[in-house]
């Protein structure tokens, strides 16, 4: 990570594959409060960099010797100390959970053990080395690349798998059974925990691409569900307007209030453990006292590729002449604020949008049943010819 300066303040610039490939490094550009940049701001810096001519080099060596680089001593300090000072230490030491941590070769390992130590957690890990390959794999803490750390789980008889990305913004969790803890699971049991037992008040954020479990449970409890584009800046930015008390999206990511405002799973892995603690209830047991009180949320997700040429056409069909498969349902509205979101009277959805990144059509469906949230998908994929 480095520190320069855009529009007269300080950002962090971050050089990360994050959960993809290692060869598909990218650049991330963090502001104050631990903000992803704004669209302002990261529209200045590209036009920068698309007028910059020629660009200089210096022996990195010097630039250290000169002062041009400046490396931070005990940089973790600061942020391990605020987490502590959020989280309920006592609880987390009296229960004294045994945890499994794949570190996924990622930056969030030396935090994450020094949390859990002093709350005095046993705190097992596996692929601690450092890898820029990531080990052969995907560094994405999904229910595919969690195989090994399910099994360990089990076999090992923990109370926790926890395992971050690469860059340690996004969490997956493996129960004492086995069971894969998706990151809409996960925003769902931390904002029931903070309201029910912490006594917060507010309401969730989430994106469009996230599980509207959480609208339930915020009506329940008399608040609101936020619903803002993909782009967590959206997400902080609604945090802050409305106060709510965490935000959080599909992919993995979220933040809590009065913490930072970027993607910390850090803390959500910590928080997470502080839950299991003082409920004294496994992950497997929310998530079934959730599904009896708020019913059946099932999402399934799809990646449709086009070539390069086909996009323009894919995006007129969908965009421009807003036509729509026959779904078989009765059809509530239609969003386009990011891409086409399709609202069902029986409050299931389907949502197709343009990845940022690669020539994919990410497709994101939930129902009452994987076979119907699936059927949603198909329907969009066979309208389209992909």
């Amino acid at each position: 990570a480095y520190v320069t300066r855009v529009d007269g303040f300080d950002c962090g610039i971050m050089i990360s594959a994050s959960h993809n490939p290692y060869y598909d490094n990218g650049i991330k550009l963090i502001v104050g409060e631990g903000r992803d940049a704004s669209l302002e701001t990261t529209e200045k810096l590209e036009k920068l960099i698309a007028e910059t001519e020629t660009v200089e080099f210096c022996d990195f060596d010097k630039a250290v010797a000169e002062g041009r680089i400046v490396y931070l001593p005990n940089p973790f300090n600061k942020f391990i100390d605020d987490i502590l000072g959020l989280l309920d230490v006592e609880a987390l030491r009296e229960r004294g959970l045994r945890v499994l941590f794949d570190t996924m070769h990622g930056s969030g390992t030396y935090p994450l053990q020094v949390i859990f130590h002093t709350a005095r957690c046993t705190i097992d890990t596996i692929n601690l080395n450092k890898d820029a390959y990531f080990g052969g794999q995907m560094p994405a803490p999904t229910e595919e690349t969690l195989a090994a750390l399910k099994n360990l789980v089990i076999k090992g008889g923990y109370d926790l798998g926890i395992a971050m990305d690469g860059d340690g913004d996004r969490l997956g969790i493996i129960d004492s059974n086995g069971r894969y803890i998706n990151a809409n699971e996960i925003l769902c049991m931390l904002y029931h925990y903070l309201v029910k037992y912490k006594g917060w008040k507010g309401g969730v954020v989430r994106n469009l691409a996230t599980t509207h479990m959480l609208d339930r449970i915020a009506e329940s409890f008399g608040e609101k569900c936020y619903e803002v584009p993909v782009g967590f800046k959206y997400i902080s930015s609604k945090i802050d307007e409305v106060d709510a008390v965490l935000g959080g999206e599909s992919s993995g990511g979220l933040t809590v209030r009065g913490h930072i405002h970027g993607k910390d799973s850090i803390y959500a892995a910590s928080l997470f453990a502080e839950m299991v603690s003082v409920t004294g209830k496994s992950p497997s047991q929310i998530m079934d006292e959730f599904e009896a009180e708020y019913g059946r949320f099932v999402m399934v997700e799809s990646n449709l590729e086009f070539a390069p040429e086909e996009k323009a056409d894919v995006e007129n069909v969908i965009m421009v002449e807003k036509k729509l498969p026959d779904f078989g349902i009765e059809i509530e509205r239609v969003n386009y604020e990011d891409g086409c979101k399709v609202y069902f009277a029986d409050g299931s959805f389907v949502i197709c949008r343009f990845s940022g990144t690669e020539p994919l059509l990410r497709i994101f469906a939930e129902s009452s049943t994987k076979e119907a949230a699936a059927s949603y998908i198909s329907a969009f994929g066979s309208f389209l010819g992909l």
